[in-house]
Order: structure tokens, then C-alpha cells, then sequence
């Protein structure tokens, strides 16, 4: 048999695989690499983590979180958007983690201390606060309140709302035609500046213990006009509705709302014999001294503790119907009359109150036109009453033997821990003297409530 020729294409034997020996016994073989630029050499994810993404992608038409085990649960809020309807996430997620995102996007400032340490709470009671800022009656849809209440009632504790906006103006324009032209502007305004009427959300809010109010309109420019910051009786007459059927709240704030006695009758006859209220702020309003009666009524008929009337235009007459109910009273802890007009009488009357009052804490007086007269009485008031623990007299006109009166009554104290008496023309050694036996005080009960912290705590 014949070897094949040489040049015998046919014959040619089948070349080898690539590859090269190498001295250290290793070789190279090529690899081939598909073209598909979606080729990869990572090992397809667990299938658990397939199924977590198919829940966040799907997570708005199908919340199922709650029946995923607790680290699965992490794992899908942390990737979910933050954007989803609140129909969604209000009653699913609970995770404080989410929420703080959520706060964090919407608001530059977040101090959850305000809040319980809860980003829950934090978001639905600033979300709420926002919707009612920028309602307008007749304009926007009171479903944007209605449908909300579901989803927020049990995270809202606090509410503070300092902006509620009246109608339009336009609307106010153009219904004003079918009036009688008798009618002034002051009518108009009362029957058509009316704002939100609170009873449709408090009544159905079941935790709120904290409600902080202001009738007026934030940063209107050039659009000033006085009507925008009227609190009418129509807005009275559902407050005070709506307060009274509030059973668990504990903190009312009604300031800067030009209440005129009036309405504060109207309101405290609804506080009466309120189970929960505990503080109630008046503070920067209209007051006189029938208002101030008919709050010495609710003192009388309420477990109220802190009462604070700064700024409004109570005399003596007032003072004197507050001094009677707290003469009675056993649960005040707390009455500020700053900036009003009591005068000498009206303190006298509170000073021989606390002659037999052995609840209250804090009395400030300042700037109320008080002379040498008071001083006299609440000397007698610091040598007895031993539940004071702070006065105010700042802005008054004690004077050099109004402040020798002071002083006299305080050879004794040891409970009084502050006592303000700056611009009340007191001498500056009897000052000084008054600053020593005050601190002294205090001091004595720093060092006390050292010495058995555990019943300061309590």
C-alpha cells in the first residue's frame, strides 16, 4: 500500500485543538464568549430574592408585607418608593424607617422629640396640618380631608394649625349681590369669611390630645385686608362643638384669633365638665372681664391645671372672678396674666386667694400696673402659702418698699425657687438679698431631689 502523495489536500489529517504546552506542565485552551451583551458570568439570584422583587415592583396592586417573615419585611420597604399612595402604605407599613424617608424628602427640619420619637406620627400629623393651612371653603374638595381621616386617625396625637384661609374673595363678590344693599362690609364678612369647620375632622380624630389653633392668613403681602383674620361666631359655634365632643383632649390653644367675650363665653360653657382638658392658652385675644368670669366658671367646673391669658384686656373685675374660683380650686397649677390690666385690686383678690389655694405652682403678673399695695399682700401671701414655687412681678411699679415688703415675707420661705422682679424698681440690694434666699431655694431642692431621685420621678 502506497504512502499518499505529498500534496494530497484530500488526505490531510483533521487539525488538533489549540492549545500549547508549557514548561511548568499548564496549557491554554481559547474561550469563546457569546456575542449576547447581556451575557453574564454572575450566578442567578436565590429565588427568594426574585419573589422580593416581584413584590416591590408589584407592591401598589398587591401589599402583601404582612404576610412575609420579619427580614424579608426589611428588605422590602427599604426598597420601596416613597412616592406610593398613602391608600397603600397608611395601615401596611409600620416600619419607622420608611416613614423617616418619607419625612426626610418632604421636610428640611424633622425633630421627631415633638412627636413621640415616632416618623409615623410625624408625617401624618404634618401632612393633615398642611391640608387644613391650604383649604379653602367653597373651593377645595372636602374629600381631600374626608378621605384622609382613615388613614391618619390613629397616628394624630398633636395638631397645630396656625393658618386657616377664608373663602375667596371672589365668591365673596359675587354672592354679596343677592344681599340687601342695607348690609355693611362687617356683615359680609362675618357671614362669608367663615373658615373649615373643625366638627367634620375632631370628632372622628379619637387620640387627639393636643390641639393648637390661630385664625389668620400667613405671609398675604399685599393682599392685607383685616377680614382675612376675623374668627367669627359661626367658626366659634363649631370650635366649641367640636372641642366639646373631643373626650381625650388634653392641651387647648386658641391664640392670636381675636376672641372677644363673646366667644370665649360660648366656648368655655362647651369646656365645662371636660373629662380630659388640662391646659387651655388664650393668650394674645380680645378677653375682658366678663370673658374672665366665665373662665373662673370653667375653673370651678373643670380639672384645668394651666390657664394662660397673656396679652389680652382683663381689669380688676376679672381678676377678681378668677381670684374667687381659684380660691376654691385643687387642681390649678399654673395662671399667667401677663400683659393685662388688673391693677392692685385685681391682684390683691389673687394674692388673698393663695392665702387658702394650695395647688398653684406659677402666678405671672407682669406688666399689670402693680404698686406698693400688692407687694403688701403677697408678703403675707410668701410667709404662708407654701406651694408657690414662681413668680413673675417683671414691668410693675413695686417700688423701694414694695420690695422691703417682699423681701420680709421671704425670711421664711423655702419653697419659692424663682421670683421676677426685673423693671419693677426694686432697690438693687433688696434685690440682691431676694436673689440670695431664691437661689438658696433652689438649690436646696437641686440637692433634695438628688438625694431621692426616685420619688422626684415619680
Amino acid at each position: 500500500m502506497q504512502d499518499p502523495a505529498a500534496g494530497d489536500k484530500s488526505t490531510t489529517p483533521s487539525p488538533s485543538p489549540p492549545q500549547a504546552n508549557h514548561a511548568d506542565g499548564s496549557f491554554y485552551t481559547r474561550r469563546c464568549i457569546t456575542e449576547d451583551p447581556s451575557w453574564s458570568l454572575v450566578t442567578v439570584p436565590p429565588l427568594t430574592e426574585l419573589c422580593l422583587q416581584h413584590i416591590v415592583r408589584n407592591f401598589e396592586k398587591n401589599p402583601i408585607l404582612n404576610y412575609l417573615l420579619p427580614e424579608h419585611q426589611k428588605k422590602v420597604v427599604d426598597r420601596l418608593s416613597t412616592s406610593l399612595p398613602l391608600t397603600v402604605t397608611a395601615n401596611i407599613v409600620s416600619h419607622e424607617d420608611y416613614w423617616k424617608r418619607c419625612c426626610m424628602e418632604r421636610w428640611q427640619v424633622c425633630d421627631i422629640s415633638n412627636y413621640g420619637d415616632s416618623w409615623k406620627r410625624m408625617f401624618f400629623e404634618r401632612h393633615l396640618e398642611n391640608i387644613l393651612k391650604f383649604f379653602i371653603p367653597n373651593t377645595t374638595d372636602p374629600r381631600e380631608v374626608l378621605d384622609f381621616i382613615p388613614l391618619c386617625k390613629d397616628y394624630v396625637r398633636k395638631l397645630e394649625i396656625d393658618q386657616f384661609l377664608p373663602p375667596l374673595w371672589v365668591d365673596q363678590k359675587k354672592e354679596s349681590n343677592d344681599l340687601s344693599d342695607t348690609e355693611d362690609e362687617a356683615e359680609l364678612g362675618e357671614v362669608y369669611m367663615h373658615h373649615y369647620d373643625l366638627r367634620d375632622l375632631l370628632t372622628d380624630l379619637p387620640h387627639l390630645q393636643e390641639l393648637h389653633l390661630t385664625y389668620g392668613v400667613k405671609s398675604c403681602g399685599m393682599n392685607f385686608e383685616w377680614s382675612l383674620f376675623n374668627f367669627t361666631e359661626l367658626d366659634c359655634s363649631s370650635l366649641a362643638t367640636a372641642v366639646k365632643m373631643c373626650r381625650n383632649l388634653k392641651v387647648f390653644k386658641l391664640t392670636r384669633s381675636k376672641v372677644d367675650d363673646d366667644k370665649i363665653k360660648l366656648l368655655a360653657r362647651n369646656l365645662q365638665h371636660h373629662p380630659c382638658l388640662l391646659e387651655l392658652d388664650l393668650s394674645h385675644n380680645l378677653i375682658k372681664d366678663h370673658g374672665a368670669q366665665a373662665l373662673g366658671k370653667l375653673i370651678s367646673h373643670s380639672k384645668l391645671e394651666t390657664l394662660d391669658l397673656c396679652n389680652n384686656q382683663i381689669c380688676h373685675l376679672g381678676a377678681q372672678a378668677l381670684a374667687h374660683s381659684l380660691a376654691e380650686s385643687s387642681t390649678m397649677t399654673s395662671l399667667s396674666l401677663r400683659l393685662n390690666f388688673v391693677e392692685d385690686k385685681g391682684a390683691e383678690a389673687i394674692g388673698r386667694a393663695l392665702l387658702t389655694n394650695t395647688s398653684l405652682k406659677s402666678l405671672h403678673l407682669g406688666s399689670n400696673n402693680l404698686s406698693e399695695r400688692t407687694a403688701a399682700v403677697f408678703s403675707q401671701v410668701l410667709a404662708q402659702n407654701t406651694t408657690l414655687t414662681s413668680i413673675n412681678f417683671s414691668c410693675n411699679h413695686l417700688g423701694l418698699d414694695g420690695g422691703k415688703q417682699l423681701l420680709k415675707g421671704l425670711a421664711n420661705n423655702k419653697t419659692l425657687t424663682e421670683l421676677d422682679l426685673r423693671h419693677a424698681e426694686v432697690e438693687q440690694e433688696t434685690d440682691f438679698l431676694i436673689h440670695e434666699i431664691v437661689w438658696a431655694n433652689r438649690e436646696a431642692v437641686r440637692l433634695g431631689s438628688l438625694q431621692h431621685p426616685t420619688t422626684e420621678a415619680l
